[in-house]
């Protein structure tokens, strides 16, 4: 895992249940790593699910709805319990800033091209992908350059999930007057400018440190 003063700050660490259940993974042989790994598998199935949107009406639009946000969530679960595992729970290894990352990426693939396959609109899927991506390379060039980590939104990974997670809510609530796949399709959109006006916050942050330190 990375180190700790670059960690993503997240107040969900500290609340009695998510230590409660690092101390009972603890008891386990689950390695850090094998949580990120899930992690990986829960985001291709909540891909997955909200790419049948696109493959289904009525009552199973709102079942794969349910479904593909329930994976979102077990999958910023993982997310939280791989680091605090590694690091309140002292089970890191040598690789772990690998797996600390690169899962990230591949989740943010899979869950925003399978929302776009399902609001009908794949471009717009691989566009907030893309500019997720980005987003990501940003806070890590500016970690390459000796500067602290920038987890700065609006559109970070909690907040991309977030919107994406309420978008499956609103798609279930809403699908008696408005169809699931327009909403997945406004959360794209939502995530596209914020990915956008997140690059060049994160952008500008770097380049000012620059010319600072110069």
């Amino acid at each position: 895992m990375t180190e700790t003063k670059n960690r993503r700050p997240l107040t969900s660490r500290n609340t009695g249940w998510a230590q409660g259940i690092t101390r009972a993974l603890a008891k386990t042989p689950i390695t850090p790593n094998q949580v990120s790994a899930f992690s990986v598998m829960a985001a291709l199935l909540a891909g997955l699910w909200f790419a049948a949107v696109a493959w289904t009406d009525g009552w199973g639009q709102v079942a794969v709805l349910l479904v593909a946000g329930l994976f979102v969530q077990l999958r910023l679960l993982c997310n939280l319990f791989d680091g605090m595992l590694a690091l309140e729970a002292g089970r890191g290894g040598p690789t772990g800033a690998f797996w600390n990352e690169v899962p990230d990426r591949v989740a943010d693939i899979a869950i925003l091209v399978g929302v776009g396959l399902g609001a009908g609109e794949p471009s717009l899927g691989w566009a907030a992908t893309a500019l997720a991506i980005l987003v990501a390379y940003l806070r890590a060039f500016g970690g390459s350059l000796g500067q602290d980590a920038d987890y700065s939104g609006p559109m970070a990974k909690q907040h991309r999930m977030a919107a994406i997670t309420l978008a499956a809510a609103l798609g279930i609530v809403l699908s008696p007057w408005i169809a699931p796949g327009t909403v997945l399709a406004f959360a794209l959109w939502v995530i596209v400018l914020g990915c956008i006006a997140t690059v060049a916050r994160r952008g500008w942050r770097i380049h000012e440190r620059l010319a600072k330190s110069g």
